[in-house]
This record gives C-alpha cells, structure tokens and sequence, in this order.
C-alpha cells in the first residue's frame, strides 16, 4: 500500500504532540525519526524545573532556596549531554531543549534572583544590569550553538552560562547566609557591578578550561590532598566557598590571555 504523506500530515494534525526529525543510521543514510528521547530530554526537563523554581522562590523573597535551586539545575545541566552521550540518544531536538532550557536556568532566573533581592533598591539602574545580564546569557548561548562544531571542545569560548548564574546566585546566598543588607546603595551598586562584569565575561573571548577531559586525564596523587583540602574549605562556609571559586575560575579566563599577550610579546 502506497505512503501518503497528505494522509499522515492529517493524522498529526491538531491536538497532539509529535516530533519529527531527520536523524542518520549506522549506515550513513538519512532517516525520518518520530517522537524523543526519553532519558536526556528528562534530565533537561529537571534543570528546567529547578530554573523555574528558583523564579518562584525569589518572587516569594526566599533567596537562599532561590539561589541553592539555581545549583541544582546546573547539576542536571551537566548530567543530560553526559547522559545523551552514554545512552547515544544524541539528537538535535534535544540540542535545542537544552539551550532553551538554559535561557531559562542560567538566563532568567539568576537575573530575576538578583534583582528582587538587591538591584530593585537601585530602581532603573537594576532593572538594566539585570537586563544586560539576561541579553548576555542570549547572545552567550545562540553563539555557542552556532560555533559548537568549530572550537576546541577542551575550552568554552567565553564564561558558560552555568559558572555565570553560579556567580551571581552564590552572591545572593552568600549575602542571605551572611546577614549582609544587600539594599544598602553601595552594597547594591558592588553587586550590580559584579553582574555586568559577569554579563561581558559570558560573550567575551576569553578561553575557559571545560573540564570535560579532565575526567580521563591521571594525575599525581599528591594532587589529592590540596584538591580536599579545598573541599573542605568550600564545605566550611558553603555560600562563601562557592562564591570564592566561582570568581577564581571567572578570573581565569582574562589572567590566562593577559598570561599569553605578555610571552607573546617577550619572545617577540
């Protein structure tokens, strides 16, 4: 019996939800695949979740569970591509979820975060470092989709919009768990600066180390003792420690080019 597509266009037609996309087989020849993948897309769907509750939690003024539900999401964020990748579930709808779902996370939420607990005090002001903020995060990830295939995958091209809602959400925890008045006009101001700077550093670039191979990589065993140590530091004054590491590691990109300029220049 002849296929017409007419007649499947019609049975997907109205309330229902159907995906299709062309994927590739073993062989190389391109075929037509219905519906998604299970697995990736729920671990993506519980970022997504997480992001959202962290709007609510800031809405409802309770920062430091607003702030810690930004972490979690980045805790699933980094687990659906690994999960994709085991599972070889790979596919470019899911591609797409994840950015969306990022915007979202990383975008939306640590800039709504931020502004209801502090950069509301600073009127105009606020709302546009939040804003900047949020652009950032945009244009940060529609760049890395379009270069995903073009740079070396042991760097980002830029601060990742994870590490840059870690900075942000760590400051407002920090500040909650510190007793800081972050609506102070100074403190606000600090805090509005810190999320601009943030906001360039993610569609600046800067070259970050990705950590993605670093898993397989062996190192001394003498390593391990600083690397607890450092956990330990971290767990001592969780807010705190996270902060402090997140503003290293943001440092690290604009250190390292300066770094290579200045033996670029001494050997020229």
């Amino acid at each position: 019996m002849a296929h017409d597509p007419e007649e499947d266009e019609l049975l997907h037609e109205g309330l229902t939800f159907e995906v299709e996309e062309d994927e590739h087989d073993d062989g190389g020849r391109k075929v037509r695949s219905k519906g998604i993948y299970l697995l990736p897309n729920l671990v993506t769907t519980a970022a997504l979740f997480a992001g959202f509750y962290a709007i609510i939690a800031a809405m409802k003024g309770i920062y430091d569970k607003a702030a810690l539900a930004v972490f979690v999401a980045a805790l699933f964020d980094g687990m659906d591509g690994r999960v994709a990748r085991m599972t070889n579930t790979q596919s470019a709808f899911g591609a797409e979820y994840d950015s969306l779902s990022d915007m979202v996370s990383f975008g939306l939420a640590p800039a709504l975060i931020v502004y209801s607990d502090s950069l509301s005090a600073l009127g105009k002001m606020g709302w546009m470092a939040s804003f900047i903020y949020v652009a950032a995060a945009a244009f940060r990830l529609a760049r890395f989709n379009v270069q995903i295939s073009q740079v070396d995958k042991r760097y980002f091209i830029g601060l990742a919009s994870p590490l840059a809602a870690a900075i942000v959400a760590s400051l407002v925890w920090a500040g909650h768990d510190n007793q800081v008045n972050v609506r102070v006009a100074w403190v606000a101001i600090v805090i509005a600066i810190v999320t601009v700077i943030t906001a360039f550093l993610m569609v600046s670039n800067f070259r970050y180390y990705s950590f993605k191979e670093f898993d397989r990589s062996r190192v001394p065993f003498a390593v391990m003792l600083p690397v607890v140590f450092l956990l330990c530091a971290v767990a001592s004054d969780l807010p705190l420690g996270l902060l402090a590491v997140t503003l290293v590691y943001a440092g690290s990109g604009p250190v390292a080019a300066l770094w290579r300029r200045r033996r670029l220049v001494s050997l020229g």
